[in-house]
């Protein structure tokens, strides 16, 4: 998932890279990815485990409704598996922002209520343990309120590098990997991120509102 930008890319050379834990980006194994299955399930998720991005792509148009709008949260799980460009470009799906794009660019405020609680939100996370336990940032936090509560239906695209054995190696994946990454990925464009907002999702509330997608590959960070 992306951690957007605090700032419009300008040039800027003199940012500096953050070093990168690259230990982070070794995918689980089959039974780690099945014991965070085991524990998302546990926790209130519906998960599926599957080999390839190929496959989660498939899954995953299985999953949405073609007729409600669906949000696609930054990412670049979404935009390496060709998921964002399916659901906002394709036709196929009801993009919501596509539907944005319609919206006063300086109306930041009807933006945000918008994307804050859409009918169904597709994005990922930075971290899965192997308990079922999720973590995800953001910059701005606008991916962070349809997770938690605002989307009446999530799901969830992870790579198998995420998985982590305990909460706190999440919260230092994120900082040592996810988050170096992205800050590199805008540095390259003259322009830094950071980590604004921090969500640690443990138990979700209602009956099969969300749905995680473990995938055997390496995806995203």
């Amino acid at each position: 998932m992306s951690i957007e930008p605090s700032i419009e890319p300008s040039i800027e050379p003199s940012i500096e890279p953050l070093p990168v834990d690259e230990s982070f980006a070794v995918p689980a194994g089959p039974e780690q990815l099945s014991r965070a299955a085991k524990g998302l399930t546990g926790r209130g998720y519906t998960a599926h485990v599957v080999d390839t991005v190929a496959d989660a792509r498939a899954l995953v148009h299985e999953l949405l409704p073609r007729d409600r709008p669906v949000f696609t949260a930054a990412s670049m799980t979404l935009v390496e598996s060709g998921l964002m460009a399916d659901v906002d470009d394709s036709g196929e799906f009801r993009s919501l922002r596509a539907e944005l794009a319609g919206v006063d660019p300086a109306d930041l405020r009807a933006q945000i209520r918008l994307g804050a609680a859409p009918d169904v939100v597709l994005g990922s996370v930075h971290a899965v343990t192997e308990d079922g336990v999720l973590v995800a940032v953001s910059a701005s936090g606008s991916q962070l309120a349809p997770y938690a509560a605002g989307a009446e239906k999530v799901v969830w695209v992870v790579g198998a590098q995420k998985v982590v054995p305990d909460l706190d190696t999440a919260l230092r994946r994120v900082r040592t990997y996810s988050y170096p990454r992205e800050h590199d990925r805008w540095r390259r464009q003259g322009a830094e991120s950071f980590i604004g907002k921090t969500l640690i999702l443990e138990r979700e509330f209602t009956p099969d509102r969300c749905t995680v997608v473990l995938v055997g590959e390496e995806i995203g960070y």
